[in-house]
């Protein structure tokens, strides 16, 4: 019955926010905005918010599901960020106020999760790429590759093991 509540809060709140940044409220769209809402902070492939929202109704097709995410990426609600092997993810856009920018993210080539990271994790990177060749960055699209600290301390573990 908990499950019930939280997806009507969720399914609310989607309304609301498509809503407030002027979108039609459509079924679909509502079915995949309260998926992603229920994610809390994880990001999910188009594919994982097709399988969530099947769970509820198979009738979802594939391409609406795309077609959605494109349109509330569009819309300001949601953010992509491209990862290992060509997969995009997507996640809520960062309230205006919470870092200043959108926050950064760094994909773990171990185990593959996403670990968001503060905008400034950079430092002045962007400024002096921007001097040195007049490119403009925007690091929060792809995700920085590296291994997560688990990966790293399995690995350590592991190198102790032999000695």
């Amino acid at each position: 019955m908990g499950t019930a509540i939280d997806h009507a809060e969720q399914a609310a709140e989607a309304t609301k926010l498509l809503r407030g940044v002027g979108q039609r409220v459509t079924q679909p769209r509502v079915a995949v905005l309260a998926h992603i809402l229920a994610s809390g902070e994880d990001h999910l492939s188009a594919e994982d918010v097709l399988a969530l929202v099947s769970e509820h109704d198979d009738r979802v097709h594939r391409a609406t599901v795309y077609r959605t995410l494109d349109g509330l990426v569009a819309a300001g609600l949601l953010r992509h960020v491209h990862l290992d092997r060509g997969l995009t993810a997507y996640h809520l856009t960062d309230p205006p106020k919470a870092h200043g920018s959108p926050h950064l993210h760094a994909q773990c080539s171990g185990c593959g999760r996403v670990v968001d990271l503060p905008p400034d994790v950079l430092g002045d990177t962007a400024a002096r790429v921007r001097t040195a060749s007049g490119f403009v960055l925007d690091a929060s699209h792809v995700a920085l590759s590296g291994r997560c600290a688990d990966c790293v301390s399995l690995a350590d573990a592991r190198t102790g093991e032999d000695t």
